[in-house]
């Protein structure tokens, strides 16, 4: 089998210039293939982590407007969520805390600056029931809210990025003409929107919105494996209160399973996609290593006579052959996988370094190198495989007075 290797391999570097514009397009369809699946998987770990974190018991509540379900969604709602949702929900059989959260777009003043934001209410008595286990609750300088709270704030690890003076512990913003003191840095999350972002205490917002009842999120903790018939029990009794048919609901019932799943899906679309985009480029790879080697067995027609001439079979053609388109896959393979490797460390150091976003961690899985290369050997080999089995058939005299 070895000199079956070794005669390919000299083949190939015999007809350099039409090997490598052959390689070119095996490696664009590999390295597009490597870099998508890569990049894909380190957003998907990232996904899973966070919801690891979240773990398996909690339940989230949003607003609908019309198809839209989110946070801000409820405020636009016919029927947004309120209070007595929450406290509904803290009744049901199987929920351990209900509590709500609050997004409101305001204008924070800090020294001469004003930005427009999202200020994020929360129940201080909650966080730690609710969040405590959390990376992106963790407190980094200062301390967390606290019920006995009033005008004061905790801020993302990147809020004072905003302004061109720098926040700390003790600085003091302006939101609606009241004055905030911050309280609590928080460590960063890696998402530059959500390090930018400012929490106060749920009463006091809702004191400078004067909007009493108001709710934009319910978080729910259930006990533990309860989550999915909890959240039926949810649906069913806000479904019941709200007099709102099966289907018609003005708000959607999640559990982070669901929403992982959810996520899941739709980034498996959006990789299927890019992979088939770059699968029609190893497709014209395939047909470009076809084209080589039927060249290559018109080229090299004498040459096959004479090997036969001295007692080379069929078979040995046939391998020598395949070998050789085989090889030509898998160089394309390994210097697309260098390449694929580089695009998503480039694309990960351009996220980290210049958006801030340090989701992305780029992991390459020994299966998946030893896959790829498998695969782009085979696909050189599928494509080689009617060029070989016709040289293979070539009878000694015809292909001795070959012209």
């Amino acid at each position: 089998m070895n000199h079956y290797f070794f005669l390919a391999f000299n083949n190939l570097r015999r007809r350099k210039l039409r090997s490598w514009l052959t390689i070119l397009g095996i490696f664009i369809g590999i390295a597009s293939i490597v870099a998508f699946i890569t990049l894909g998987q380190g957003l998907e770990n990232y996904i899973n982590e966070q919801f690891e974190q979240v773990g398996t018991n909690i339940i989230m509540i949003m607003g609908k407007a019309g198809s839209v379900v989110s946070p801000i969604a409820s405020s636009i709602s016919e029927k947004p969520l309120t209070q007595k949702d929450v406290d509904l929900i803290n009744k049901i059989s199987g929920v351990d805390i209900a509590s709500a959260m609050i997004m409101y777009p305001t204008q924070i003043k800090f020294g001469k600056e004003t930005e427009g934001l999202f200020l994020y209410g929360m129940e201080p008595g909650d966080i730690d029931k609710l969040f405590g286990h959390l990376s992106s609750f963790k407190i980094d300088k200062g301390r967390q809210l606290k019920e006995s709270d009033k005008y004061v704030a905790v801020v993302g690890s990147r809020f004072n990025e905003i302004y061109k003076k720098e926040i700390d512990i003790g600085s003091k913003v302006e939101i609606d003409k009241e004055e905030f003191k911050i309280i609590g840095i928080l460590k960063s999350i890696g998402n530059p929107q959500d390090d930018k972002s400012i929490y106060v205490p749920n009463d006091i917002l809702r004191e400078i919105t004067n909007e009493p009842d108001k709710v934009s999120m319910i978080y729910v903790q259930t006990e533990k494996g309860k989550a999915e018939e909890t959240a039926k029990r949810i649906e069913t009794k806000m479904r019941k209160d709200r007099d709102e048919k099966e289907g018609e609901e003005s708000f959607s019932v999640s559990t982070s399973e669901q929403l992982l799943e959810t996520f899941g899906n739709i980034l498996g679309v959006v990789q299927a996609v890019f992979i088939g985009i770059a699968a029609i480029s190893l497709l014209v790879g395939g047909i470009g290593i076809m084209n080589t080697m039927y060249t290559s067995v018109l080229e090299r027609t004498k040459e096959i006579g004479t090997m036969k001439a001295v007692g080379a079979k069929n078979s040995d053609i046939l391998f020598i052959f395949l070998i050789e388109s085989g090889l030509i896959g898998f160089i394309g393979g390994l210097i697309g996988l260098i390449l694929g490797m580089g695009i998503s460390k480039t694309v990960e150091y351009v996220v980290v370094n210049f958006y801030g976003i340090t989701l992305l961690k780029i992991i390459f899985e020994p299966t998946m190198i030893f896959f790829v290369l498998g695969f782009s050997f085979i696909v050189g080999c599928i494509a080689g495989t009617l060029p070989a089995f016709q040289a293979s058939k070539l009878k000694p005299a015809d292909a001795l007075r070959y012209e």
